[in-house]
């Protein structure tokens, strides 16, 4: 590659990225579709200086008050996350591990109205739950985890947030406890009126491997008998 576009590209990536450094963790964010339509309306209605203002505060929000992660030895060892804006399609955001990839085209086609919020809005509440993924532990070196579960959590985020727009699953419906995101994040606030800090303790325990006893450990009831129960509650069949 020429120099001079090597140059380039390096200015480019560096006027695109803003850091930022809190509880020791850096903060990137990078806009890879600006002179898309939705790269174009990430820069107009969100921006790079708004999401770099709200990761940390995200992230001290998810640590202190939905993993309540008060020892570092608890935590996840994240010293960066990164935000990227790119022009893909197929999905609205997607993490792998460290790294949030958001859909210039989701961002494009959203359409807020009078149930969600605008796309500034719509943006944050993403962040809330893709920054769970970051942090949250998914069973370190073994591929027996409930993936349900795991999206559960982060849905439970967004839920505790406030940042969760009102087509959300309401108390007592879902098919089953673990059908994931939304239906799983109402059935673990359930689960928290039985244990204080279910959602963190339960996350705690899937730092390596996850079971179904985990409920019971918690609770000690086993999570069917507590789907039935929190059913029963809001009056809806199993």
């Amino acid at each position: 590659m020429n120099p001079h576009t090597i140059f380039l590209c390096t200015l480019l990536t560096f006027s695109l990225s803003i850091y930022g450094v809190s509880s020791g963790v850096t903060y990137t964010v990078v806009n890879e579709a600006a002179n898309t339509p939705g790269g174009q309306k990430f820069t107009k209605l969100i921006g790079i200086p708004y999401t770099k203002e709200i990761m940390p505060k995200i992230h001290m929000f998810i640590l202190n008050t939905i993993l309540q992660q008060t020892n570092p030895a608890d935590r996840k060892p994240i010293d960066t996350v990164e935000i990227f804006i790119r022009d893909v399609k197929g999905y609205e955001a997607l993490t792998d591990i460290n790294k949030i990839n958001v859909s210039a085209v989701y961002l494009d086609l959203y359409q807020g109205d009078a149930t969600r919020g605008d796309l500034k809005w719509e943006f944050t509440s993403l962040l809330y739950h893709e920054m769970t993924h970051v942090f949250q532990w998914t069973c370190v070196h073994t591929t027996r985890c409930n993936q349900k579960l795991i999206e559960g959590i982060a849905d439970y985020t967004i839920l505790k947030a406030n940042y969760y727009p009102p087509p959300f699953a309401k108390p007592g419906t879902g098919d089953k406890w673990d059908q994931g995101y939304d239906f799983t994040a109402r059935f673990l606030e359930y689960c928290d009126t039985l244990t204080p800090s279910f959602a963190a303790k339960l996350n705690k325990m899937m730092r390596y491997t996850y079971d179904d006893s985990y409920f019971k450990n918690l609770t000690g009831k086993p999570v069917q008998q507590l789907w039935k129960e929190y059913k029963a509650k809001y009056g809806q069949p199993v």
